[in-house]
């Protein structure tokens, strides 16, 4: 395969947000499902988030379990997975959590055109590798399977998680739909307006679901699905 196998994951609200429109971060989730969150990120060999996303919510990406950490050090794995993102515009702050926190590789796919520009803002803390001009998905993913990421996160934001579905790149989609509503029309959306392959006469199966708290979590393969990872 020329690519990691690739599970998508978010948290939304009934009425498919990912955030509200105040200042705080939107909390979607409750900590039974937060440590699930966890579970699949032990399983990956790397997280992949948009850089808005890191502009935005500043995340750590990092595996949260003291056990899991050790049980992925005992199997010769650094304690979290390697950290990805990708940026048109280069807009990436060195001094994020993205890329200060943890001890784990870290990778921003950019376009060719803005190698240089965005290796010289990053100084050392990431590898910077150009994907296209505009920037390629198939490209980056062939990268970061040569890389030996076999198993790959993607944990958003809307416009990553179109990104991955429309060019029917997910394996698995697991979302999780907390019991309210958001109903402001500049909120951040699950997914943006697209050509998805995943329309009315291709459908998703529903591969499993299980209620989490007030919480409930579906998860989806294509009909062409492949491996499982559990």
């Amino acid at each position: 395969m020329d690519r990691p196998y690739v599970i998508a994951s978010a948290a939304v609200s009934l009425d498919g947000y990912i955030d509200d429109v105040a200042e705080a971060r939107l909390i979607l989730s409750d900590e039974e499902d937060l440590d699930r969150v966890d579970e699949v990120r032990a399983w990956a060999d790397a997280v992949l988030v948009g850089a808005n996303t890191i502009r935005t919510d500043d995340p750590r990406l990092l595996v949260r379990s003291a056990e899991r950490r050790r049980a992925r050090v005992a199997q010769g794995r650094p304690e979290s997975p390697a950290k990805v993102t990708l940026t048109r515009c280069g807009k990436v702050d060195p001094g994020a959590r993205f890329f200060t926190t943890g001890d784990t590789e870290r990778f921003v796919y950019t376009c060719d055109a803005t190698v240089d520009e965005v290796r010289s803002k990053l100084g050392g803390v990431a590898t910077v590798v150009g994907a296209g001009d505009p920037l390629e998905l198939p490209r980056m993913l062939a990268d970061l399977r040569g890389r030996g990421v076999e198993r790959l996160m993607v944990e958003g934001g809307g416009a990553v998680h179109t990104l991955f579905l429309a060019a029917d790149a997910v394996d698995e989609l697991h979302v999780v739909y907390a019991p309210f509503f958001v109903g402001q029309r500049d909120a951040p959306r699950f997914v943006n307006p697209a050509d998805f392959p995943q329309g009315p006469a291709s459908r998703m199966r529903l591969a499993s679901s299980r209620q989490i708290g007030d919480l409930m979590l579906l998860c989806y393969r294509p009909r062409k699905d492949r491996a499982r990872h559990d």
